[in-house]
């Protein structure tokens, strides 16, 4: 089941550590979700609960780079989880201590490109809750996107305006501690939006 299981995860993760992910999700018997995007996050874990197994979704629109280091954070949920239950805080130390000796072996075997392996070694010094809200990991990761138009939230200017993929229109006016506070251009509501949240920005339009 590994190889076959493999063989799809190739088409997600980097070829060379697919056949090892298989094997941990066959081991832990995992239930992976390809998740849509999402804005908030990029990858989800369960805890076993009401006759279901552990469950991590990750988001569909992720490069491999991006969907491995995403996939991982989660298993490190599922190691804490396995060895604490509810005892310690979600993104703790010890969730740090885990992350850390999972994500090492990999770093160690050259799966990154250098630019992602020397911002991914800063980042699990002390990792965040989640890597999505480390913008210069982030930053980097989304050089080995597939060709995109979207931008980051934080480098739209004030005053801009810019679209979410949906279609809906916003202008960036102020920041409010580390979310950038937004109007919709047709109804005048208030959002909030995170830093590295992916719009279209045009300067030459505004």
């Amino acid at each position: 089941m590994s190889e076959k299981n493999a063989e799809l995860l190739k088409k997600y993760l980097p070829a060379e550590v697919a056949i090892t992910m298989s094997k941990w999700i066959d081991h832990f018997q995992v239930e992976l979700t390809i998740s849509k995007p999402r804005q908030s996050v990029l990858g989800d874990y369960r805890h076993p609960h009401a006759g279901r197994g552990h469950r991590i979704s990750i988001n569909v629109d992720l490069n491999s780079y991006a969907f491995l280091i995403t996939l991982i954070h989660e298993f490190a949920h599922l190691s804490n989880w396995n060895t604490y239950r509810n005892k310690v805080k979600a993104h703790g130390e010890e969730w740090k201590t885990e992350y850390k000796r999972l994500m090492n072996p990999f770093i160690a075997k050259g799966i990154f490109p250098e630019r992602i392996e020397t911002a991914l070694r800063r980042y699990i010094n002390n990792p965040a809750a989640a890597s999505c809200t480390d913008i210069h990991l982030l930053k980097v990761l989304k050089e080995f996107d597939p060709v995109s138009k979207t931008v980051f939230v934080s480098t739209v200017p004030m005053g801009g305006i810019f679209k979410m993929k949906s279609g809906r229109e916003f202008q960036k006016i102020a920041l409010l501690r580390k979310r950038f506070k937004c109007k919709e251009i047709v109804t005048g509501a208030i959002y909030l939006f995170s830093p590295v949240s992916e719009v279209y920005y045009e300067a030459s339009e505004n």
